[in-house]
C-alpha cells in the first residue's frame, strides 16, 4: 500500500508521550501543556481517539474516503477510487467545486515544507472522469418499502437525505418552493463557482433513479403542510435558514437588497438570458459583510459591470501571524472576489473597521451615496446599489408553523435525541434548518445522518 501523494517523514520528538487512556488529567489539558511541535505531531498523530485529523470533527464533516491513500488514481483504479469516494460523499462534484477544503488546512503534509494533499481537487478529478467515462453508473433500487417520504427543499441536505432513502428502496417525493430544484446550488452560488449545468447533471441522474421533483410548492401554507402529512409516512424539512440579518442604517432608498435575493435574481437572469432586474451595471457597489456571500455579490458585481464595488468589514484587518497547525482557512488573504477586484479597479474592495450609517437618496428615493464611519470618521461613498451579505439569523419560521412547530432562540427547529426528529411524530428537520447556516460539505453530512433517523423510524432499524 504506497503513501499518500505528498507524505513526508517525521521524526517523533525525544520526549515521551503517554497514551491517551494512561494520563491522569483530560487530553485537553495535557494537550496545552506540550511545546508547539509536540501539540502538532500528538494531534497529527491521533487526536487523542485514532482519527486522522483530517478526518476529525475540525476537518471533513463527510469523513471521506481519500482514494489517494490507496494510491487508487496513481495505479489507475479510477472505478474503486470512485467506489470509495461516493461510500461517503453523495456528490463529489459539489463539494469539489465549492468546499473551502478545511481538510487541506488540516493536512499535516503541509507542516514539513510539503504541500498539503488536494482533497478537493482530487476528489473533483475523480468524479469527473467518472462521469466522462461512464463509470458513474445508475442506482435504481430493485426492491421498495412501500414507505412514502416527504422531503422539504432541495437543497444539499435534503437532496443527500433524497438520495440516501431512496437507495433505501424508500419513495421519495421532493418539494422546492422555487421553480428549479437544487436550492442554494442552483441559485444561492453564482454559476463561475458552480454551473448550473453540474447541478442538472446530479438531479437527472436523482430522477432516473426514482426520486420526484415537485417545483412550485409553498410548504409555508398550512394547506400544503397538512396534506403533506396526510399522504406521506414522514416528512423531513430541510428548507435552510434564509432568515437575513438586517444592518441598521439611518434612512429609506430603493437600491438596497439582500444578499440573497441579489444572488438568486442574477442567477435566474443568467439561465433566462436576460439582464439581471438588480443589476449592478453602471452602477457604484457597496457590499455589507465579509464572509462567502459576500465575496460572490463582489465577484457577481464585477461580471455584470459595475462601476466600482466596495465592502464594508466591521472588524479590523487581521493581523499577521505565525502560521500554527490546523492553519486558518483565510486568515485575511484575499478571497477570488478580491482578487478580481484588485485587478479590475487596483485596489482590495475591503474597507475595515468600516460601518454604513445612512442611506443618501435622490428626489425619487433612489440610492445615490452612503454615510459610512471609520474609527469614528464619517465619510460620503457613491453607492446605487447596496448589497448586505451579513449571515443568516436561523429558519424562516414560516415552514416551522405550518408544521405545528416553534422556533427556538436561535431560530432551528428544535429536535429529539437523535438529533432530527422533532417534538411532532413522524416529522423531521435537517441540515441549515436544524442548525443554522453552515457549509455544503456539512449539509451533506446532515442529511445522510437524518436519513438514518427517517429510516430507523420507518421500519424500526436502519442499513444506512
Amino acid at each position: 500500500m504506497g503513501k499518500p501523494t505528498g507524505f513526508m517523514e517525521y521524526k517523533r520528538a525525544e520526549r515521551p508521550v503517554a497514551a491517551p487512556e494512561q494520563r491522569a488529567e483530560s487530553f485537553e489539558e495535557f494537550h496545552g501543556k506540550l511545546p508547539l511541535q509536540e501539540r502538532q505531531l500528538q494531534g497529527a498523530r491521533c487526536m487523542a481517539c485514532g482519527v486522522p485529523f483530517c478526518q476529525s470533527d475540525f476537518g471533513c464533516p463527510l469523513h471521506n474516503l481519500i482514494p489517494e491513500w490507496n494510491d487508487e488514481v496513481f495505479h489507475g483504479n479510477w472505478e474503486h477510487a470512485l467506489d470509495r469516494l461516493l461510500k461517503t460523499n453523495n456528490f463529489p462534484e459539489f463539494t469539489g467545486r465549492v468546499c473551502p477544503a478545511l481538510c487541506e488546512n488540516a493536512c499535516v503534509c503541509g507542516l514539513y515544507g510539503d504541500a498539503p494533499i488536494s482533497v478537493r481537487d482530487n476528489e473533483l478529478a475523480v468524479i469527473e472522469y467518472a462521469y466522462e467515462h461512464g463509470l458513474v453508473k445508475l442506482r435504481v433500487p430493485e426492491v421498495r418499502t412501500g414507505r412514502q417520504v416527504a422531503v422539504v427543499g432541495s437543497g444539499p441536505a435534503g437532496l443527500a437525505l433524497a438520495d440516501q432513502l431512496n437507495h433505501r428502496g424508500h419513495t421519495v417525493v421532493v418539494f422546492e418552493r422555487d421553480d428549479r430544484p437544487g436550492g442554494l446550488l442552483m441559485y444561492g452560488i453564482p454559476n463561475m463557482k458552480l454551473a448550473k449545468s453540474v447541478v442538472e447533471r446530479r438531479l437527472a441522474r436523482m430522477e432516473a433513479e426514482g426520486v420526484t421533483f415537485v417545483t412550485g410548492v409553498d410548504a409555508s401554507e398550512p394547506a400544503t403542510a397538512a396534506r403533506l402529512l396526510a399522504e406521506y409516512d414522514a416528512a423531513v424539512l430541510c428548507c435552510g435558514a434564509r432568515a437575513a440579518r438586517t444592518v441598521p442604517v439611518e434612512g429609506e432608498a430603493s437600491g438596497v437588497v439582500q444578499a440573497l435575493d441579489y444572488l438568486t435574481e442574477s442567477t435566474k437572469a443568467v439561465l433566462a438570458g436576460r439582464e439581471s432586474a438588480c443589476s449592478a451595471k453602471g452602477r457604484d457597489v457597496v457590499v455589507i459583510g465579509n464572509g462567502d456571500t459576500a465575496t460572490d455579490c463582489v465577484a457577481t458585481a464585477i461580471r455584470q459591470g459595475a462601476a466600482s464595488v466596495r465592502q464594508l468589514v466591521r472588524k479590523p484587518a487581521p493581523e499577521d501571524k505565525a502560521r500554527v497547525w490546523p492553519f486558518p482557512a483565510k486568515n485575511g488573504a484575499p478571497d477570488y472576489g478580491q482578487e478580481e477586484a484588485i485587478a479590475k479597479f487596483g485596489a482590495d474592495p475591503r474597507l475595515y473597521k468600516t460601518q454604513a450609517k445612512k442611506l443618501v437618496a435622490d428626489e425619487k428615493g433612489a440610492l445615490t451615496a452612503l454615510e459610512i464611519e471609520t474609527d469614528g470618521e464619517r465619510s460620503t461613498i457613491p453607492a446605487q446599489l447596496l448589497l448586505i451579505a451579513a449571515g443568516f439569523s436561523g429558519a424562516e419560521a414560516s415552514v416551522a408553523a405550518a408544521f405545528g412547530l416553534t422556533l427556538d432562540e436561535k431560530g432551528h427547529v428544535p429536535v429529539g435525541a437523535d438529533g432530527f426528529s422533532t417534538e411532532k411524530p413522524g416529522v423531521f428537520a435537517a441540515g441549515d434548518m436544524r442548525r443554522g447556516a453552515s457549509l455544503v460539505a456539512i449539509a451533506i453530512a446532515e442529511g445522510r445522518a437524518c436519513a438514518k433517523a427517517v429510516d430507523a423510524y420507518l421500519e424500526g432499524y436502519t442499513n444506512l
